[in-house]
């Protein structure tokens, strides 16, 4: 937990997909967020969680439900959303931040 700590506190901005293995929606994020790291690649950076293996982080950041998308920069929580969502959508948010 600490790394994941570490990697939020800088100043690029860290996309978080907090999912679980067995979420249909889940799954279907996977190529979106191969479509960001293709597309802003060193300018943001991608991290999934799997909640059924960090349940105590889900738990921090009041994950209740998956897929949640979190961004982060500088350790400051700047955007949240639940559920599967386009690429040109989290760009858009992603671009605010960078």
């Amino acid at each position: 937990m600490d790394k994941f700590h570490e990697i939020i506190g800088g100043d690029v901005p860290v996309l978080v997909d907090f999912f679980a293995s067995w979420c249909g929606p889940c799954k279907m994020m996977h190529p979106v967020m191969e479509q960001i790291h293709e597309k802003l690649g060193s300018k943001v950076r991608l991290l999934k969680v799997d909640i059924d293996k960090n349940p105590d982080l889900a738990a921090q950041y009041n994950v209740r439900s998956v897929p949640t998308l979190l961004i982060f920069k500088n350790g400051e929580l700047k955007f949240r959303t639940v559920g599967a969502q386009s690429a040109a959508t989290l760009e858009a948010e992603l671009e605010k931040y960078y």
